[in-house]
């Protein structure tokens, strides 16, 4: 606990957080202020919209009846309650009182004229009320003053500063927190991730990232991560595999060539037996010669960007070729090989790669159909683009196997002896994702129909052939 309590306040997310804060803080202060500032100023302007309007009543009666008529107006107006909380007072010019309800001249106001706050006894004598003034001299000499209680107005100043103050304060905290908060749960989650990374990179691919079924960004990340994970220990598999089979591929041939080479190495020399000694070791070693070469064909075609040699070909044309070069291979097995199909299905491609994937479909379906059996090789147009399929009748494939046998050196005959290593769908479905195609095995009751189905032909040019790489993804 105290180990992510400290990475939460080491946390960037908590920094971010904080600074986030004293901005809003100090948006919120800047607010709180200018409606304080604003509420005592209009209610300041009252009470001195209050004292002006008095203060010209009396400075009227002084006019027309004089200091007489002053004091008489002062004692009516106070006896009246004309200005509530108002207070009086004239006073000769040594400022002693001469009429009013104040026994003495405030000591805060000080010059001839103008506006000042001060305190005085309260009329309840329970204490000291505070009073806002005007004041000013008049012709003859003598000082008039006229105030009002601003004892609410102190008040509400008050407690505006105190909702100002807790308010902020308020926020404050409750930002503080929610930030410690968030910024744990994000240093959790991440924390999470980090201890799945160090178990994997301990342990091997077996774990995952923990899933909290929120389904947030966290849980999609999560999920991608794991889906990632779970890509990576499948392509870490089909390594493992490609790599057990590649060496018991090989370890046959080369374990003939070295028993041949051993062999004429200890015997007398021998031109015939020679001669056909080294006629086996170099079959052999054209067949994995032939391997590699499968092998650096698939990883060109998935690596290079070939589309740039897209022409418009005819896949009945390319099919017509194929039955034509393996016609005779089919009629050895006792078998028959037939093209049928639309006399034009045009897509965007490579003829020569595209030549070499129906080829491959094709020597799979003689070579593993049954004996006398008979291959269909099929062209069509679809709405969404063109069909090449090859059938045979011959037992077919587990359904379960269907998306393994494209999978380098894989192989259904578990043994390996059989002619063959496993390269020729891999070629087939390297193929189809350059050219935006799908592959479909289909149970041909008996036997197995493998169509590959491509898009809508398009212009030739860099938009169609990019279009075909993103696509060829799909398989």
């Amino acid at each position: 606990m105290s180990v992510l309590l400290a990475k939460t306040l080491r946390s960037s997310t908590l920094k971010l957080a904080l600074i986030c804060i004293g901005i809003f803080g100090a948006v919120v202060f800047a607010l709180f202020s200018y409606v304080y500032w604003s509420t005592a100023s209009y209610v300041r302007s009252r009470s001195d919209h209050a004292i002006t309007a008095e203060y010209a009543v009396l400075q009227r009666a002084y006019d027309s009846g004089g200091r007489v008529g002053l004091a008489a107006a002062i004692e009516q107006r106070f006896a009246d309650g004309h200005l509530e909380g108002g207070t009086y007072l004239l006073a000769d010019p040594s400022f002693t009182p001469v009429a009013g309800t104040l026994t003495v001249w405030p000591s805060a106001l000080k010059g001839s004229s103008g506006w000042g706050n001060f305190s005085a006894p309260a009329p309840d004598a329970a204490g000291r009320a505070l009073l806002r003034a005007r004041f000013d001299t008049l012709s003859d000499g003598y000082h008039l003053l006229v105030g009002k209680e601003i004892d609410d107005l102190d008040e509400f100043a008050k407690k505006i500063e105190m909702a100002l103050l807790w308010g902020v304060a308020l926020i404050f905290v409750l930002a503080a927190m929610a930030s410690v908060s968030v910024t744990r749960r994000t240093v959790g989650r991440i924390e999470a991730i980090n201890a799945t990374s160090r178990a994997i990179m301990q342990t091997g691919l077996g774990k995952r990232v923990p899933l909290r079924g929120t389904r947030d960004e966290w849980d999609q990340l999560a999920e991608n991560l794991n889906s990632m994970l779970d890509r990576i220990e499948s392509l870490m598999g089909e390594v493992k595999q490609v790599t057990d089979n590649v060496a018991h591929d090989l370890r046959t041939p080369l374990a003939r060539i070295r028993g041949r080479l051993e062999k004429g190495y200890n015997r007398p020399r021998n031109g015939d037996e020679d001669q056909s000694l080294i006629g086996d070791t170099i079959a052999n070693l054209d067949g994995v010669m032939r391997m590699f070469a499968s092998l650096m064909r698939i990883s060109q075609i998935e690596a290079n960007d070939r589309t740039a040699a897209f022409r418009t070909v005819n896949l009945t044309e390319i099919a017509g070729d194929v039955v034509e070069l393996f016609d005779a291979a089919a009629e050895v097995k006792g078998g028959k090989l037939h093209a049928v199909g639309d006399q034009q299905v045009l897509v965007a491609g490579d003829k020569d790669l595209l030549f070499d994937a129906v080829a491959n479909l094709v020597d799979n379906a003689i070579k593993h159909g049954r004996e006398a059996g008979e291959v269909m090789v099929e062209v069509t147009r679809s709405d969404g683009g063109a069909i090449i399929s090859v059938a045979d009748n011959g037992p077919g494939i587990p359904a379960n196997e269907c998306q393994h046998v494209f999978k380098r050196f894989y192989r259904l005959e578990r043994s390996r002896r059989g002619p063959g290593n496993g390269l020729g769908l891999s070629l087939v479905a390297a193929v189809a994702r350059l050219h935006g195609a799908r592959i479909e095995m289909a149970d041909n009751a008996p036997g197995l129909a493998c169509r590959l189905l491509f898009p809508l032909r398009a212009e030739i040019g860099s938009e169609n052939a990019g279009s075909a790489a993103e696509t060829g993804r799909l398989i």
